[in-house]
């Protein structure tokens, strides 16, 4: 047999004495904006305190272009998933394209960003626009772009828009031929701003200043 300890009412009473002298002297000690609040709401429940802390927000921005439903046949019958396209970028000269596939959308958008930002390139970008002509191809899709002045906007559709306002180009020309797949487009896209050369580069292997190279 296990010996239990029985406690009486008055060494009960004692103990709760005691901690409540404790905690009126700890209180004490403490400077008047320390001193918890013994302020009660009605019912008896203690008044919740709402602490407004702005959480810092990320500069990745993401847009979704294409969630297609897929299947795939397997023993038994198909199975249906959702894939999706998303475009990651900060608008400060890197992009990148995510693809993935899931039973669900939302697990499918969250996998395609994840995969986005595994993928960025740096855009070299010249003022508000890209620093050359361009052509960028991915299977069929071909994408041309060309620098624009200094009010133009981004003349561009489909999947090809989203890319260049991540990237953080303001004035570009667009044009996409070939394949209408929004994943061509993209990745043709990037291709094309991937091959772009910053002056700075060009004039380094001609032995020229930036003066000199912009006459």
């Amino acid at each position: 047999m296990e010996n239990e300890e029985k406690i009486t009412v008055e060494e009960v009473t004692e103990v709760v004495e005691e901690a409540t002298v404790v905690e009126e002297v700890a209180t004490e000690e403490l400077p008047a904006e320390e001193k918890p609040s013994k302020r009660r709401a009605r019912g008896g429940k203690k008044q919740k305190i709402e602490t407004t802390e702005e959480k810092p927000q990320s500069e990745w921005t993401e847009q979704v272009v294409q969630i297609s439903r897929v299947t795939k046949v397997v023993k038994g019958g198909k199975k249906l998933s959702f894939r999706a396209i998303v475009i990651v970028g900060n608008k400060k000269g890197q992009v990148g394209i995510g693809c993935a596939k899931a039973a669900e959308v939302i697990i499918a958008i969250q996998k395609a960003i994840a995969d986005g930002r595994k993928n960025l390139i740096t855009v070299p970008i010249f003022k508000t626009t890209i620093p050359h002509p361009i052509t960028g191809k991915s299977g069929a899709g071909e994408v041309m772009l060309r620098p624009a002045s200094q009010g133009t906007g981004i003349i561009a559709g489909g999947a090809v828009r989203p890319v260049l306002e991540l990237a953080g180009i303001e004035n570009i020309l667009a044009k996409s031929l070939g394949s209408k797949s929004p994943l061509n487009a993209a990745y043709a896209t990037i291709n094309a701003l991937k091959a772009l050369t910053p002056f700075n580069e060009v004039a380094k292997k001609r032995g020229l200043t930036m003066a000199e190279l912009l006459n």
